[in-house]
């Protein structure tokens, strides 16, 4: 049986799980396969969504779960990144964006241990919450674009605004964290 406080975590377990699922559809060079892991990843963003929502309402917010959902999150961003730049999907234009990305999850990922040894947490901002829904539906026109090539622009504009307010949140956190260097 399922208990209600162990949902939120199941959530970002099952988007974890899901990660080799997409990349292996998206590779498959199948337009259906390709739209089954949007579909897919579409599920892993709402859950991303929903098992935040889901502990803060039911005032359940455990450990595990704050610690791993940043995991899941970055787990799932770098392996598309990698996924889009191995099949194709990224022009070298994207690729400079798609490393912005990944740097920055990378360098938040270092600050957030960095911090955490010195028991200092960094509540998550309002831009980083912005920058994921950019990139997240930035994704999903990425997914789509081999399919419906009229989306190729509207997914660069997305995945460059997306890198923009990647640097914008890791300034942010940057700012904050830069008092506790000493």
């Amino acid at each position: 049986m399922i208990k209600k406080n162990n949902i939120p975590n199941y959530l970002t377990f099952l988007r974890i799980i899901a990660i080799p699922f997409i990349v292996i559809l998206t590779l498959a060079e199948s337009d259906n396969l390709r739209l089954l892991a949007l579909l897919l990843f579409v599920l892993a963003s709402i859950s991303d969504y929903f098992d935040g929502y889901l502990a803060r309402k039911w005032n359940i917010i455990s450990s595990l779960g704050q610690m791993l959902d940043p995991i899941a999150d970055k787990l799932l961003i770098g392996s598309l990144l990698v996924v889009f730049a191995f099949d194709g999907t990224f022009n070298l234009f994207d690729l400079v964006a798609a490393i912005i990305i990944l740097m920055r999850e990378i360098f938040i990922s270092g600050l957030r241990e960095f911090l955490g040894n010195k028991n200092i947490k960094l509540p998550v901002s309002f831009v980083a919450k912005y920058k994921t829904a950019v990139q997240m539906l930035a994704f999903i026109l990425l997914f789509a674009e081999p399919i419906f090539p009229i989306l190729i622009l509207l997914s660069d504009i997305f995945l460059w605004l997306a890198a923009i307010l990647t640097i914008w949140s890791a300034y942010l956190y940057w700012r904050e964290a830069k008092n506790y260097f000493k």
